[in-house]
């Protein structure tokens, strides 16, 4: 039920009626909500009572409204509500990881729309919001810290070398550093720390000019628009202010594969490297995966005789949680994929060299069902992949190699040998051929016109035998 509650002036006179609308309590917290709240003024001229009156009245027409959803209630603050719209979808399913990644872009968007009721935010506000992620301040990392002359020579005082005891037992690594390379600030002060010695003593800091890229902006852009939809859906606000804004345009970027030349080199590369590694890098290059489903990959989901391989989990790595066991990216990416008899036969060289391992470490080995393992079994930490490529790539002087671009090569080879985009679309483990054709446009595009060139290539081959086939008869 709606409460009133007068107002008067310096003189005593009523001058106006605070009412409020009673909203119930959260269903999570348990806290009772903010009411609903409006001002009636009282005109000049009315007496007492008839304006106690009409204030009855417009107090009952506004509980009316209330009810029925036509109020709009921005009172919350943004800060307080992205925190209970990342709880409730959570509370949904929400993944791990993409929540890790909104609470990141939201640590870069509080600081302008934190403390801003959400019925106060306006177009304007989210411009500026833009405008200051433009700006080089906007990054945590354009601050590194350089080692000065003293931080040498009091390593060299205690006999360390490329590395420094941590508090924590493990060591703090110098090779950055000594490749005149700077450290995060953090790292510093580990070092100092283990060094007993100010950070200033040791480092100088390095400024960069840096800024966010489009994409990231994009991001936060994304997750307020998200949260103010869902304020918009809760009639906490009358119209979502982010459709109105300005936010930076997306720049199209083709996905990076390697051409058929490079994929020969980086194959003949690998036939000089361990079995394991030789393993991984060809089922990457033929099956497509993502690197969590390659590392999540378990013996038993290898058909041996089917020569396939079933994707249905991927091995993921956050600082709060390590190295945890989590599904693919969407309910599509769970599937079969067939494998070339060549990997399927390197696979099973891996499988008993892995069994000898097991046999040779014994208690030292670590069980786990996964295929890809550490070096004394267990699961593999997932940078672990990228971290070899890496010095592969150095070893052999071959392009820079990530896992996902392994996938993107994939995609790219089938396309241009005229595999049709539904197959692609069910071995990449896509939601919809629409995401294929979107991510891999440039790519079918190119595709379309080497399988044009093709075309007309047979079509002259065609008439060539034609005339030839003529001479003869005639």
């Amino acid at each position: 039920m709606a409460s009133i509650q007068s107002r008067k002036d310096k003189a005593g006179k009523i001058i106006s009626y605070s009412i409020r609308v009673y909203r119930g309590r959260d269903p999570g917290t348990g806290k009772q909500l903010t009411p609903y709240t409006a001002t009636w003024r009282v005109p000049e001229g009315w007496g007492e009572k008839r304006a106690r009156k009409e204030a009855e009245r417009q107090a009952v027409l506004f509980e009316k409204r209330c009810r029925e959803g036509q109020v709009a209630d921005g009172h919350q603050t943004f800060a307080a509500y992205a925190e209970y719209v990342l709880r409730w979808k959570r509370s949904l399913g929400l993944k791990h990881l993409t929540e890790l990644h909104y609470r990141q872009c939201l640590q870069r968007v509080l600081p302008v729309l934190g403390a801003m009721r959400l019925g106060d935010i306006r177009p304007q506000h989210l411009n500026q919001l833009y405008e200051t992620l433009s700006q080089p301040q906007a990054r945590v990392d354009n601050v590194t810290a350089a080692a000065a002359p003293r931080l040498w020579r009091e390593v060299e005082q205690r006999g360390w070398g490329q590395s420094v005891p941590g508090e924590d037992g493990r060591k703090i690594s110098l090779t950055r550093l000594r490749q005149g390379k700077t450290v995060r600030p953090d790292t510093a002060r580990r070092i100092a720390a283990a060094l007993e010695l100010p950070p200033g003593q040791l480092f100088y800091p390095v400024r960069e000019e840096k800024r966010l890229s489009a994409r990231t902006v994009l991001n936060c852009h994304a997750l307020v628009a998200g949260i103010l939809s869902q304020a918009e859906r809760e009639m906490l606000i009358p119209f979502n202010p982010a459709r109105r804004a300005t936010p930076p345009k997306k720049t199209a970027s083709a996905p990076t594969y390697y051409q058929p030349e490079e994929v020969g080199r980086i194959l003949e590369a690998l036939s000089e490297e361990p079995l394991k590694w030789r393993a991984a890098v060809h089922l990457l290059l033929v099956s497509g995966c993502r690197r969590g489903e390659l590392l999540g990959l378990k013996w038993n989901k290898v058909d041996w005789e089917r020569g396939s391989v079933r994707i249905d989990c991927a091995l993921l790595y956050a600082k709060d949680r390590g190295i945890y066991e989590g599904s693919p990216k969407t309910s599509d990416s769970v599937r079969t994929i067939r494998l070339p008899e060549e990997t399927m036969r390197l696979l099973a060289e891996y499988r008993r060299w892995q069994a000898q391992q097991r046999l040779g470490l014994g208690e030292r080995w670590k069980d786990s069902p996964y295929v890809f393992t550490g070096e004394r079994g267990g699961p593999m930490h997932p940078s672990h992949l990228g971290n070899w490529l890496a010095r592969f790539q150095q070893r052999h002087q071959l392009p820079h190699l990530n896992p996902h671009a392994f996938r993107h090569t994939m995609t790219s080879l089938l396309l241009f040998s005229g595999v049709d985009a539904v197959s692609v679309s069910h071995r990449l483990g896509h939601s919809s051929v629409a995401t294929t054709t979107n991510v891999y446009a440039h790519v079918m595009e190119e595709a379309e016109d080497r399988l044009s060139r093709r075309m007309e290539e047979i079509l002259e081959q065609a008439r060539a035998q034609s005339q030839r086939q003529e001479k003869q008869d005639s």
